[in-house]
């Protein structure tokens, strides 16, 4: 049988670079506890839910959008699937940047500005969410939180492209310590250290 298809694209030599990440899901314990924490706590909003389907075998899963740089939602940048441990249990385990297993280390999330980062970082504390690490790297500055099953969380403004672009290595090996209690937890310089090198450098 004759058919007017066009041949398919030759394979390039190379991988093709992607645009990004374009979302995350995350196997959660309780879906009603996460799904708190990540819209009351966290702002993200509940736009889909898995609809269960006759005969076929389908998880508890909600998705999850914040807002695009127009404001708008998307189909979802996170999405939580409900998996009941196989042993019963509801161990919850620390954030630990280096971990004994593998696995998902972190998932950062981004406010769009200095100014939405603070007050979300306000709120953060109001609600009594702890600060494992209170960090300025050199291209965000950054707070680590744990959601309700201990998966790592990065709260995040990005800095200025000017400031980390020529030299991408040594803005992610800068990394500035700081409180993790207390009002000096929310205090944040804009005297941002410029890491100048060969346009395009990094990994």
């Amino acid at each position: 049988m004759q058919t007017n298809a066009a041949p398919g694209p030759l394979a390039p030599p190379h991988a093709q670079p992607p645009r990004g990440i374009n979302h995350v899901v995350l196997n959660v314990r309780n879906l009603e506890a996460s799904h708190r924490f990540w819209t009351e706590i966290m702002g993200f909003r509940c736009v889909a839910e898995l609809k269960p389907v006759p005969g076929r075998r389908r998880p508890k899963m909600r998705f999850y959008s914040g807002l695009d740089a127009h404001g708008a939602v998307t189909h979802h940048d996170l999405a939580l699937a409900e998996a009941p441990p196989a042993d019963g249990g509801t161990t919850r385990e620390p954030l630990d940047l280096l971990p004994s297993r593998v696995g998902l280390n972190h998932v950062a999330i981004a406010w769009p500005d200095r100014e939405a980062w603070l007050k979300q970082l306000a709120f953060l504390k109001a609600k009594g969410v702890p600060f494992h690490r209170r960090v300025n790297h050199g291209m965000t500055h950054s707070v680590y939180i744990s959601d309700p099953d201990g998966h790592g969380i990065e709260v995040l403004y990005e800095l200025p492209r000017e400031v980390w672009e020529t030299d991408i290595d040594a803005a992610q090996n800068y990394a500035e310590q700081l409180p993790t209690q207390g009002d000096e937890a929310l205090v944040d310089r804009t005297d941002y250290t410029v890491f100048k090198g060969t346009a395009g450098s990094g990994p």
